[in-house]
């Protein structure tokens, strides 16, 4: 072997020279990379919404060992927990070694993505056809979710206290549904328009049938028909849509993108693809940490993680608090010594759009965890910014587990930027910091991310728990 010069000594040891991950990792990690992403997939197609998401993380974690956390429980190293907000969140935990004194590791992701809910009164009838009336979720871009096939999932409250789940879409022979646009013909008018004006939210209207009630000479036939069909499949009447949790999603499953199977197209990587990696790398400790690890999977955090169920509500505070009671200490003690990894996803560089990527501060597909400093908009306003000693700490960590990673920021300072739920971690004097999975089309009904991101991303979580 050449023996190198003292200038290639010096760059290498004086410059930060990142690769391909692919350029990279050996074999065995190849395969643990495309195996990762089958059950990614899997759980992808298996919760489109936060509360089928849910019901999938709980059987997941049973299978694992884990057990309803109950308040008074005597909780020894070693146990399994889990906790469900509201059938829309959960918290799981398993107890380490040390006291909670010593603080807890945590991975902090959100299960809710952009979608059209239902509106509390949303059938109605136009031109003899039916429709459902939407009102959009999270900050999406409108003028991609025309044209497009979509399922409906979520639940009915009804007035006796009983929940009905609805899934049309989901089954091998069901229908599914969509929402027109207007043909090139006639759309002179709207290609005038800016992009974010060409499609009104009051035209994102789910077309649901167009078969009119037979004898029946009333109005709305249409609407009746489709109503009577709702009924005899779900027991609900068109009243029972006020106390309805109905989302439209997209009806897509998980697929390879590319001739090399190296990209995962699909609904919903923001943020399941951290979710997953942060439950998973949970689900697979080999061992009893040494401190308390736990997984957060919040709701609600593409809208401002308001609401009972979002990070901002105290259901993970009364979490912890009941997690420290059972060793009488004191959450403020935890928290202060504690160490959250806030893993939602990063934006990817897309040499499409240039003009809005700062190339040294972009994160690239295939070059690991997105690590972000602070997240925020303009002058980092709602980032948490987290200290040089929290990056210095994921630095010696991810580097000392051979986990690659990379960092970023959300584009240029001015062009745009978002937010996360590191600044609510960050509140509860918990030292936090930002790492996801770099996306391409964020935000759109159909995503993609790279393979060995995602892997990163879940070795990156298991490094975080198990210290």
């Amino acid at each position: 072997m050449e023996e190198k010069t003292p200038a290639q000594q010096m760059r290498e040891k004086l410059l930060a020279q990142k690769k391909n991950g692919w350029d990279v990792v050996d074999e065995a990690t190849e395969r643990a990379i495309f195996e990762y992403a089958e059950g990614y997939k899997e759980f992808l197609d298996a919760g489109k919404t936060e509360r089928t998401c849910v019901d999938n993380i709980v059987e997941l974690a049973k299978e694992a060992g884990f057990v309803p956390f109950e308040r008074g429980m005597d909780l020894q190293p070693g146990m399994k927990v889990y906790r469900v907000n509201r059938g829309k969140a959960i918290n799981l935990a398993v107890v380490g070694s040390a006291p909670l004194d010593q603080g807890v590791t945590l991975c902090a992701a959100h299960i809710d993505n952009p979608r059209l809910d239902l509106k509390p009164v949303p059938l109605y009838e136009d031109g003899e056809l039916a429709y459902l009336k939407t009102h959009y979720y999270g900050g999406l871009r409108k003028y991609q979710w025309v044209t497009i096939p979509l399922e409906l999932r979520g639940v009915a409250a009804l007035k006796d206290g009983s929940v009905v789940k609805v899934a049309v879409g989901a089954g091998e022979n069901d229908p599914l549904f969509t929402i027109s646009d207007l043909l090139p013909h006639l759309a002179a008018a709207q290609n005038q328009k800016k992009l974010g004006e060409a499609v009104p939210a009051e035209t994102l209207n789910l077309l649901v049938g167009s078969r009119p009630l037979k004898d029946d000479e009333g109005s709305d036939r249409v609407k009746l028909a489709v109503m009577k069909l709702l009924n005899e499949r779900y027991g609900i009447t068109e009243a029972d849509f006020l106390s309805a949790e109905l989302e439209a999603v997209p009806a897509f499953d998980a697929v390879d993108i590319g001739f090399d199977r190296t990209l995962i197209g699909a609904y919903g990587h923001d943020d399941r693809v951290c979710a997953y990696a942060a439950l998973r790398g949970l689900l697979d400790l080999p061992s009893t940490p040494v401190r308390t690890a736990v997984c957060v999977l919040a709701d609600k955090e593409e809208i401002g993680s308001v609401g009972v169920s979002g990070m901002q509500s105290r259901f993970f505070d009364t979490f912890m608090e009941d997690l420290c009671a059972s060793q009488n200490v004191p959450l403020r003690v935890c928290f202060e010594k504690s160490f959250c990894l806030s893993t939602d996803v990063s934006i990817a560089y897309d040499p499409n759009f240039p003009e809005v990527f700062e190339k040294n501060n972009s994160a690239r597909i295939n070059y690991g965890v997105g690590i972000c400093k602070y997240t925020g908009r303009a002058g980092k306003s709602g980032a948490s910014d987290a200290g040089a000693e929290t990056v210095a700490y994921i630095r010696r960590l991810l580097d000392g587990r051979n986990v690659l990673w990379q960092m970023c920021e959300l584009g240029k300072t001015d062009v745009g930027g978002g937010g996360t739920v590191a600044l609510y971690m960050a509140d509860r004097n918990i030292d936090t910091i930002d790492a996801g999975v770099p996306v391409l089309s964020m935000h759109a009904p159909f995503e993609t991310v790279g393979k060995l991101d995602c892997y990163m991303m879940y070795a990156a979580c298991r490094a975080v728990y198990e210290g």
